[in-house]
């Protein structure tokens, strides 16, 4: 099987450009996974950079968390209020297969490179747009980051409604809403690609944080039309004597055998217990009694009883524990990715190709590292005209 070190596997978008506009999270991955399957990413950006280049964690003045989302491009700074570095956009157009950018809706039209301009100068091109409610609707030019399109989609509430004691919606400090967009905004692109194979002709990928969040939540949607008479059973962290336990018993025989394996005596003629309807209908009574036996254990001896028993079943870990896990070094999943302020580890795509390579690229863009690389080569620009749009695109 092929895996990420196995450096003679071709990159399947090997050959692929792509001009990369966005900034913060969503574009910035979505471009990201385009560059791990070998397309050369050119990441456009104003002389202060994108912004997650100065978010924590820092080191020696390089964010981790940028390079993280950044990994692989190559970055050019432009000040796209000047002309001229228009007009190298555009001419660059001519040359690329994507485009993407996550700006407010209009903003890249009034800067004349809207996929209607652009699609004039590259009948082939794919441009793809992220944005919070999308290009059209009467919520298009609303202001929208992860936090609001979380809070918008129903997720949040519909999270809250599964705690036992949450009156109110959690605090949100992990962005779903931006890793589905660039995960579907990805996927779009690549539909995009495929049909252009087919067809020779470019097209508009349209992908919104909203739509991405609503497709997390497939019960959650359902119900909102045909309400449940009452809220499905949760699995809650079980308590051990070192920490807290996953259990997920989520068919009648896992359950079966989790009664067998923590030693409940008599279930099977336990009225309470007898039945999944049983189960169901006693859900918070039945969770009580597992956790009385977890709660007087390690969790290494409820994993080997129950994980025994064949039962789904893990500690809860921190991230940093589950780093160190060897399944992942088994996998090649963390890759080391090198920055000014030296070398860090980033996940890989969470797929493997039998006849391609998946990697990130292992080099992390200073700001406007190869704009002049990028320009002479794409652009054509040279002499006293590559000058003047590098120093415009540099001041501050």
């Amino acid at each position: 099987m092929t895996t990420s070190s196995d450096l003679s596997a071709p990159s399947p978008l090997q050959g692929v450009r792509v001009l990369d506009f966005s900034t913060m999270m969503a574009g910035p991955y979505a471009t990201r996974y385009l560059a791990d399957l070998g397309a050369d990413v050119v990441k456009i950006e104003s002389a202060e950079g994108d912004y997650i280049r100065q978010r924590e964690p820092m080191r020696q003045g390089c964010s981790a968390y940028f390079g993280h989302l950044n990994a692989g491009k190559r970055s050019i700074c432009l000040d796209l209020k000047d002309p001229a570095a228009i007009a190298a956009v555009k001419t660059m157009v001519g040359c690329v297969d994507v485009v993407v950018e996550n700006f407010r809706p209009g903003a890249m039209q009034r800067l004349g490179l809207g996929w209607e301009d652009l699609r004039v100068l590259n009948p082939r091109l794919i441009y793809c747009s992220i944005s919070g409610f999308g290009q059209t609707g009467p919520d298009a030019f609303k202001p929208a980051y992860a936090q609001i399109v979380q809070a918008a989609s129903g997720f949040e509430t519909a999270f809250a409604g599964y705690q036992d004691h949450g009156d109110r919606p959690a605090n949100t400090a992990i962005f779903y809403a931006d890793v589905l967009g660039a995960l579907f905004a990805y996927s779009g692109v690549l539909a995009a690609l495929n049909h252009r194979h087919a067809t020779g002709r470019g097209q508009h990928v349209d992908t919104t944080l909203f739509e991405s969040m609503l497709s997390l939540m497939p019960y959650e949607v359902q119900e909102a039309q045909f309400p449940a008479q009452k809220r499905r059973p949760v699995y809650p962290p079980f308590k051990a004597a070192d920490g807290y336990l996953m259990i997920a018993a989520v068919n009648p025989r896992n359950f079966e055998a989790l009664l067998d394996a923590v030693g409940i005596e008599g279930w099977r003629d336990d009225p309470t217990m007898a039945t999944d309807r049983a189960r169901q209908t006693n859900w918070n009574e039945v969770m009580t009694r597992i956790e009385a036996w977890t709660s007087l254990r390690s969790r290494a001896e409820c994993e080997r009883v129950i994980g025994g028993a064949g039962v789904p079943v893990t500690s809860y870990r921190t991230v940093r524990e589950a780093l160190a896990l060897e399944q992942l070094a088994h996998r090649g999943t963390m890759v080391p990715v090198r920055d000014s302020a030296g070398e860090y580890h980033v996940p890989n795509l969470p797929y493997r190709l039998s006849g391609g390579r998946v990697e990130v690229g292992g080099h992390v863009p200073t700001l406007g590292e190869h704009t002049e690389e990028v320009l002479r080569d794409m652009a054509g620009l040279s002499g006293d005209a590559l000058r003047t749009v590098v120093d415009r695109g540099r001041a501050r």
